[in-house]
C-alpha cells in the first residue's frame, strides 16, 4: 500500500481554519455557561469596587492607620477578596472599576491578572465593567476590557455582538435562570447590566468625568424590551417583567439627591459623577424592570437610596491602594435575590432583593442589611445587624424578610 503524505497546503489551511473558529468557540463556552439560581432559590452576587491595583506587595496602602502601615501592600486587597469569597461564596463577583490604579500599575495586563488572581482561582463565574484609573497604565480602555475577556472563567464581553454601534467597552448583560427543574427553568428571572460609564468627558466645553452615552442607553433600551417580552410571553408567561440590576462605576446626578434622612449607610464625600446628566436614570425609570443600581467611584461613601423606585447603591471602597479613611474599614457589597415558594414546593420568581456589607475588620463584621426591593412592598426596608455576625446569623435573619 502506499501512504501519501499531506500536502503542505492542506495543513496551513487546516491550521488557519482552526485558528479562525478558536475565538468563536472560546466566545461559545462563555455563553454555554448557563448562569442560574441555587437550589435553595437564591443567587448571590459579590460587589467589589475600586481595588486600584497596582504593582503587588511593593504597592503601598493608603489611608490607613499607622499601626496598619508596615507591611500593607495590594496583598491586603488580595487577602480582602479571598476571605469574602470564603465567607460568602457568591455566585457571581462584580468587579465595579477601577479594578487597576494604572499610573501607578508599570505592566496593566500583569496588574489584571494578579488584581482578579482570587475570583480566577475560585472557579466561580466573575465579570468586571471599566472605571476612570484602568486605561492609565500600558493598556488602552479597548485593551484592558480585551485582555479582561481573555481571563479563565470571566463572563466579561468587550461589548455585545448586536450593537454594531455602541460608545465605550464593556457593554453587555447577563441572564439569571430560574431553577433548574422548576417552570422558570428556562426563564431568566433575574437580569444583570454592565456599563462602562466612561472615563473623562471628551467634550472640551464639558469638564470632569464621562457619562453613559445615547448609544449606550439605545442599546439598554432595546435589550431591556427584549427581555421583557421573552419574560412576559409563552411558556410560563408572567404579568410583570423581571427584575433588573445594573452594574457600572460612575454614580449618576442622582445620587446627589439624598440626605441623611433617606438614606442606609454613610455619605462622607461629594457625589463625582458627571458635570452633565446624561439622562440614564429617567431611561431607567421609563424601562419598567430596573430595581437598583450599584456603583463605585467614591471610596468612602457606601450608600443606598431609593429615588422613582429604584435603589442607588455605592459598594464602598475596597482597594487598600486607593484613598479611604483611616479606621474606617475597607467594605464590600453583596446582594442577594430569593425566589417565591411556589404551593407545589417549587421555586417561582423572585420575590425580595437584599443586600448587606462586610467590613474588612477580625469578624469580616456585617452592616446595613436592608431589603432593596421585595414583590410584596416597594418600601426601604432597614434591617438591623449587630456587629460581629458571621455568615449564619446574617442569612438566617434576612430570611425573615
Amino acid at each position: 500500500m502506499v501512504h501519501r503524505k499531506k500536502k503542505p497546503a492542506l495543513v496551513i489551511v487546516a491550521v488557519l481554519t482552526l485558528l479562525c473558529i478558536a475565538p468563536t468557540l472560546a466566545v461559545n463556552a462563555k455563553q454555554e455557561r448557563k448562569l442560574r439560581f441555587r437550589q435553595n432559590g437564591e443567587f448571590k452576587i459579590l460587589q467589589v469596587a475600586d481595588m486600584h491595583f497596582a504593582n503587588g506587595k511593593t504597592t503601598p496602602c493608603l489611608d490607613v492607620l499607622p499601626s496598619q502601615v508596615a507591611g500593607c501592600s495590594d496583598l491586603n486587597t488580595t487577602a480582602f477578596i479571598n476571605r469574602m469569597i470564603s465567607a460568602e461564596k457568591p455566585d457571581l463577583i462584580v468587579f465595579t472599576g477601577d479594578n487597576i490604579f494604572g499610573f501607578d500599575a508599570t505592566d496593566a495586563a500583569k496588574s489584571l491578572n494578579a488584581a482578579f488572581a482570587p475570583a480566577i482561582a475560585s472557579n466561580i463565574p466573575w465579570v468586571a465593567v471599566l472605571g476612570n484609573h484602568d486605561q492609565e497604565s500600558t493598556l488602552s480602555r479597548e485593551g484592558v476590557m480585551k485582555h479582561i475577556v481573555t481571563l479563565k472563567n470571566t463572563l466579561s464581553q468587550v461589548n455585545p455582538s448586536d450593537a454594531h454601534i455602541i460608545d465605550g467597552f464593556g457593554n453587555y448583560n447577563l441572564e439569571i435562570g430560574g431553577v433548574k427543574g422548576s417552570g422558570f427553568e428556562n426563564k431568566s428571572v433575574l437580569n444583570l447590566y454592565f456599563l462602562d460609564s466612561g472615563d473623562y468627558s471628551t467634550v472640551p466645553s464639558v469638564p470632569g468625568y464621562g457619562w453613559i452615552k445615547p448609544s449606550q442607553q439605545f442599546w439598554f433600551e432595546q435589550t431591556s424590551a427584549r427581555l421583557q417580552r421573552a419574560y412576559m410571553s409563552k411558556p410560563a408567561a408572567q404579568k410583570a417583567p423581571a427584575p433588573g440590576l445594573v452594574y457600572f462605576h460612575i454614580p449618576l446626578p442622582e445620587f446627589a439627591y439624598f440626605d441623611q434622612s433617606n438614606f442606609t449607610g454613610v455619605r462622607q464625600e461629594g457625589i463625582s459623577s458627571a458635570s452633565v446628566n446624561s439622562g440614564f436614570f429617567t431611561t431607567m425609570v421609563a424601562a419598567g424592570d430596573v430595581k437598583a443600581v450599584f456603583t463605585g467611584h467614591d471610596h468612602v461613601n457606601d450608600f443606598c437610596g431609593r429615588l422613582t423606585g429604584i435603589q442607588l447603591c455605592y459598594g464602598g471602597g475596597f482597594g487598600y491602594h486607593a484613598y479611604g479613611k483611616a479606621g474606617w474599614e475597607r467594605r464590600a457589597r453583596v446582594v442577594v435575590a430569593s425566589l417565591e415558594k411556589t404551593e407545589k414546593r417549587g421555586w417561582g420568581d423572585v420575590k425580595s432583593i437584599k443586600t448587606w456589607k462586610r467590613l474588612d475588620d477580625e469578624h469580616l463584621t456585617g452592616v446595613d442589611g436592608q431589603v432593596l426591593w421585595s414583590k410584596t412592598s416597594s418600601g426601604n426596608l432597614r434591617l438591623c445587624m449587630v456587629n460581629k455576625m458571621d455568615l449564619q446569623p446574617i442569612s438566617a435573619f434576612l430570611s425573615v424578610f
